[in-house]
């Protein structure tokens, strides 16, 4: 397994659990990390991520959760002794929740990464005013990244373009982004960059799913962008 493909996260969206299974099988020793977000986790539960995990990869459950602190605690409480690799909580929360998101992955002794959700990469400045009137966006994954290191989460995810903001502010913590693309597409990520942009400008693992999972030759895609990865840690070395 190449070096980029260590940073190359896949996120699997697919209808459904069956189409999951045969994807990653054809794949499997190619890629190590695979994201599993709402729909197939309601489709396939625990036991569709057990048996992603049966075949070697590292499970990240993206979920967001957000919710008062005491459900959070009872949430993380019951996934974090599942194996997975990382969990994500949403930022909006406040710190409380996110306090408790820890106490919970403590009191269970886990491995489970939590990571903080900062602002969803499919908002721009003018969507972004909507929902927060007066408050930068700037300034919300600012203070969202501090909160995260404050709490005790282990990394943040966030678009590529926020990593100088959220790389200052949430010093030590390791950096998952989406919002990755091997060239310019048509969809509804609004905050987006290259591969090797985003890793050079600093980011710890990139998260790519429809231009694998659309790909004529997903095995091809997947050593495509890793070797994208790869230039992109030569910048960042330099």
């Amino acid at each position: 397994m190449g070096t980029g493909l260590n940073h190359l996260i896949l996120a699997l969206d697919v209808e459904r659990v069956e189409e999951g299974r045969d994807l990653l099988s054809a794949l499997r020793g190619e890629l190590k990390y695979v994201k599993i977000g709402h729909q197939l986790y309601a489709r396939g539960g625990i036991p569709f991520l057990k048996e992603i995990m049966a075949m070697d990869y590292a499970v990240f459950l993206d979920i967001k959760v957000h919710d008062i602190p005491n459900t959070v605690f009872m949430a993380v409480d019951a996934l974090a002794s599942e194996g997975l690799w990382a969990l994500t909580l949403h930022c909006g929360g406040g710190r409380k929740m996110l306090e408790e998101a820890r106490r919970a992955k403590d009191k269970a002794g886990s491995g489970t990464n939590l990571l903080g959700v900062t602002v969803l990469t499919s908002f721009d400045d003018a969507s972004w005013e909507e929902v927060a009137p007066g408050c930068s966006m700037a300034l919300a994954l600012e203070k969202r990244a501090s909160l995260c290191r404050e709490t005790g989460m282990d990394g943040i995810v966030c678009s590529p373009l926020d990593l100088p903001v959220v790389t200052a502010a949430g010093k030590g913590l390791f950096t998952v982004v989406p919002g990755v693309r091997p060239a310019s597409v048509n969809d509804d990520q609004a905050r987006t960059a290259t591969p090797q942009k985003t890793i050079g400008g600093g980011a710890d693992y990139i998260v790519v799913g429809r231009p694998i999972v659309n790909a004529p030759d997903r095995i091809a895609a997947v050593r495509n962008i890793a070797a994208a990865v790869e230039e992109g840690l030569s910048w960042k070395n330099r």
